[in-house]
């Protein structure tokens, strides 16, 4: 992906490595947290999971779009940024969750919420 992106017309607007790190820790994100909510959908405890369930499904949403949005890097005006400070948000609350779990896939899932929200935040910064 990150070769088509050198393509784009107005690959000169957009910071090229910031930007592929952000659409590929999305992505990334989007379906370690679908994982992580399935795990817990079907483990020995499902009831007790179910605030962590929401919040990786809501993880797995929000950085599908913020990744789709970031594709589009075109000059759109400045909504993107209020998705990816979205991103970064639910990614935070989702790390926080999963972090408070002992289990592999919560920890793995955590780590790729703080990745993606790492990310996107380093993105923010090159594009201000």
């Amino acid at each position: 992906m990150s070769e088509i992106l050198t393509t784009h017309p107005s690959r000169d607007t957009f910071d090229l490595p910031q930007l592929r790190a952000a659409i590929d820790a999305a992505s990334r994100c989007a379906s370690t947290c679908a994982t992580c909510a399935d795990a817990c959908l079907h483990g020995e405890d499902a009831g007790s999971m179910s605030r962590c369930i929401d919040l990786c499904n809501q993880c797995a949403s929000i950085c599908r779009a913020a990744a789709d949005v970031m594709s589009r890097p075109g000059p759109n005006g400045d909504s993107w940024e209020e998705v990816v400070r979205a991103c970064i948000a639910v990614c935070r609350e989702c790390a926080e969750e999963c972090g408070g779990h002992d289990m592999d896939h919560c920890r793995l899932c955590a780590e790729a919420c703080r990745e993606c929200a790492d990310a996107c935040a380093a993105l923010l910064e090159v594009a201000s």
